[in-house]
């Protein structure tokens, strides 16, 4: 899927294939600028030649009013040119950047300027948005990689936020299957614990109808009498001499 291409999201996003969007960059080219677009395609800057022809405007003789006010106008184009490309190769790399493994390498499209070069115009980065199939984790940590990558530019385009719309839509999703994916988890466990229960009733129960029917619970005896007042009793009394000594 390419951000910022007019391809259409609702009917690819449900399917639940892989897809690939491409991100642009910025407002769309000046009618302007535009006039001379070329549809050569690269995949650096550095692949545009920027040597100056013997037709540029600021290397040419003042003649008439007439000829510097049309050199005039090609230089001013020249800097729009100039400025638009800054523009889109600082919007394309942020979308690269921040969508890591998921984007792919910024792919740009060229306009030939009066001076003879070629000026990067417009560019697009293509990133996966496809669910992680069976995984609603993956799938959410991806989606707000996706997210971040498509509103990583200063001014998003709207095929930007068009993309990060269905990032969040799937990423809902993804909530939603993971919430569910808990609540099984969770009556599973529940359930299990609940068996495991059941099996130790079962068990004691079991237990308890092998005992034998005529078993007696065991009696707890009284302690012996103590032998110390039969002791006592059976010592000879001592002779009263308080008696003696009155005679």
């Amino acid at each position: 899927m390419l951000i910022g291409s007019p391809f259409p999201l609702a009917v690819p996003l449900a399917s639940g294939l892989d897809k690939r969007v491409a991100m642009t960059a910025g407002p769309p080219v000046s009618p302007a600028l535009a006039e001379d677009s070329s549809s050569a395609t690269a995949e650096s800057p550095a692949a545009v030649q920027r040597s100056a022809g013997p037709g540029d405007p600021r290397e040419q003789p003042p003649g008439d009013p007439a000829e510097q006010a049309q050199q005039q106008r090609e230089l001013l184009q020249v800097r729009q040119l100039a400025s638009r490309e800054r523009e889109v190769i600082a919007h394309e790399q942020a979308h690269s950047a921040v969508g890591g493994r998921y984007a792919g390498a910024p792919s740009y499209s060229y306009t030939r300027g009066p001076d003879g070069r070629s000026y990067i115009s417009g560019g697009e980065v293509s990133i996966d948005v496809s669910p992680v199939p069976n995984d609603p984790e993956a799938t959410l940590r991806k989606m707000e990689v996706v997210q971040r990558a498509a509103l990583a530019p200063a001014e998003p385009s709207g095929q930007d936020l068009r993309v990060a719309a269905a990032a969040r839509a799937i990423a809902a999703q993804a909530r939603a299957e993971l919430a569910e994916q808990q609540r099984a988890e969770q009556q599973a466990a529940q359930a299990e614990r609940q068996a495991r229960a059941d099996a130790a009733e079962q068990t004691t129960r079991e237990a308890a109808a092998e005992e034998p029917a005529d078993a007696q619970p065991a009696t707890r005896l009284p302690p012996p009498p103590s032998l110390e007042l039969y002791l006592l009793l059976g010592r000879p009394l001592a002779p009263d001499t308080s008696f003696r000594a009155r005679a």
